[in-house]
């Protein structure tokens, strides 16, 4: 029978070392190594659970794959920016944002990154 109890997401990446580095050292997430599967899975705070996998054709999606809902988007940046994370990467004529990444014209608040593999990460307000 189809249930939803246990949905989880995922996402592909290009080398499962560089990844783990940088999610549970850069970001903190809870890493755990899945052995022998190839397999990486990111704890979230909320206790949700993603899955990260390695591929060897990779191309990073076009689109946010993971959104982190922050109450301050300024010191958000300012803490990524710190841990080395660029979060400037949109021009201003894709997305208008200000010197450090953030769009605070449509929608909420929000900062967009990459990953090692280049999948695009975001922090966003409220």
């Amino acid at each position: 029978m189809f249930t939803t109890d246990h949905a989880f997401s995922g996402f592909s990446v290009d080398d499962l070392d560089a990844a783990r580095r940088f999610y549970q050292d850069t970001l903190g997430l809870d890493v755990e190594v899945l052995e022998g599967s190839g397999f990486l899975q990111l704890t979230l705070g909320s206790g949700g659970r993603v899955l990260v996998y390695g591929k060897p054709n990779h191309e990073p999606a076009s689109f946010t794959v993971l959104n982190f809902p922050v109450d301050d988007i300024d010191a958000a940046v300012d803490d990524l920016i710190a841990r080395g994370v660029d979060t400037k990467i949109y021009d201003d004529s894709e997305f208008p944002t200000d010197s450090r990444g953030i769009m605070r014209e449509m929608g909420p608040a929000i900062a967009w990154f990459r990953d090692p593999a280049g999948n695009v990460l975001a922090v966003l307000e409220g």
